[in-house]
């Protein structure tokens, strides 16, 4: 398994993934994992060459990927998550004869927004994943959606190499949680309803339209806002802006910019009469997934893979994106919020349809299941 994100140092849904994945697949087969960083107990930590240390982050990605690929011999199949890894499959997989499966959280091509956090960075980490996809033994995509892009954006890959198999979410970890200390201890009223965001300062997560959309929510709701590690400086300084913007509107603002730990997420997530989902572009969202297992109602863009998750009018409500007209999923947005905060009992039963859905139909014992299939597949692709 190579990864970029790897316990403690995990920050997005990316390394959720390959965390949870790696604890199903363990008592199915030998599981050796490669990781950027410190070292670890548990698996084969990469740091950045010395040599590399001053470079572009991207070109310090490529030098790790690289590192990695020299230790890969006398394995069955490589596995890489995001293009951090994808290289290392790559080049590991032609050096040692190996299969190389890659899955799909995400898709530069479909990230623009990255230049502006890369630079000619974003040119490099681009070419990484182009060349990984066009040689891969077997792609996984986390989501119907997903698969569609891929094909669209890499048109000569052979369909039949790509597989979906969607993200999972551990039910025992999040569960309804009703205790309240951690949700007060954040200055949060429980007694008032309020709306949850979570999610890193990025374009891709839509937050500057949940700020503005919220200027239109009902005056009686609070919004937590767990929203930090912002792409560049100058996006984590519009965001304050439209905080503070907000503030001076509105009151029942928090924001949380620490990292949360498990039990005070499960607790924000329990309380909250819905979740908020704004994203521009998501293959799959675990964070909603998330939310359904702790029975909680979601509101959210319906983009990519969400609406393979959340049920419209089931199991939350989905809101059209379009980046052509910004102000209408805004206002469009707030109104579906407003729906639900007139309406709590429908957000309560909305919650409760969402953790059965989440239980039986994302369990990670699934998820290896199907992966082992794929891993199998793809070993055979080598093979002829």
């Amino acid at each position: 398994m190579l990864t970029k994100e790897w316990p403690p140092e995990v920050y997005g849904g990316a390394g959720v993934h390959v965390t949870e994945l790696v604890r199903a697949l363990r008592p199915l087969a030998d599981v050796r994992v490669h990781c950027f960083g410190a070292p670890r107990e548990d698996a084969c930590a990469h740091p950045v060459p010395a040599g590399f240390r001053d470079a572009n982050p991207a070109l310090q990605t490529l030098a790790v990927d690289l590192e990695m690929a020299r230790e890969l011999a006398e394995l069955d199949v490589l596995h890489s998550h995001t293009w951090y890894a994808n290289l290392a499959g790559q080049v590991g997989g032609l050096l040692h004869g190996l299969p190389h499966v890659l899955t799909a959280h995400s898709l530069e091509a479909r990230r623009p927004w990255k230049a502006e956090q890369l630079g000619g960075g974003y040119r490099l980490s681009s070419w990484a994943e182009r060349v990984a996809y066009a040689d891969a033994a077997a792609v996984i995509a986390v989501s119907d959606r997903m698969r569609v892009e891929i094909l669209e954006t890499f048109p000569l890959l052979d369909p039949d190499r790509v597989h979906v198999v969607r993200n999972g979410i551990d039910t025992e970890q999040f569960r309804p949680d009703p205790a309240t200390d951690r949700v007060e201890a954040y200055g949060i009223d429980p007694a008032r309803p309020y709306l949850l965001f979570v999610g890193r300062i990025t374009r891709q997560k839509g937050l500057a339209h949940l700020l503005r959309a919220a200027d239109r929510f009902e005056p009686g709701l609070q919004l937590v806002l767990c929203a930090g590690a912002p792409d560049t400086p100058e996006i984590g300084a519009e965001t304050a802006r439209l905080v503070a913007d907000l503030e001076r509107s509105r009151g029942g603002v928090h924001w949380i910019r620490e990292h949360l730990d498990p039990a005070a997420l499960r607790q924000l997530l329990t309380g909250a009469l819905a979740f908020l989902c704004p994203s521009v572009y998501e293959p799959l969202g675990i964070v909603n997934l998330e939310a359904m297992a702790c029975e909680t109602a979601v509101v959210a863009s319906a983009v990519g893979g969400i609406p393979e998750v959340v049920e419209d009018g089931r199991t939350g409500l989905l809101v059209p994106y379009d980046e052509r007209e910004p102000r209408a999923f805004e206002h469009a947005f707030a109104d579906a919020v407003n729906r639900l905060a007139l309406d709590p009992r429908t957000a309560v039963t909305m919650g409760a349809r969402g953790r059965a859905r989440a239980v039986e139909l994302f369990g990670w014992d699934l998820v290896a299941a199907r992966t082992l299939e794929v891993y199998r597949a793809a070993i055979e692709v080598c093979a002829r």
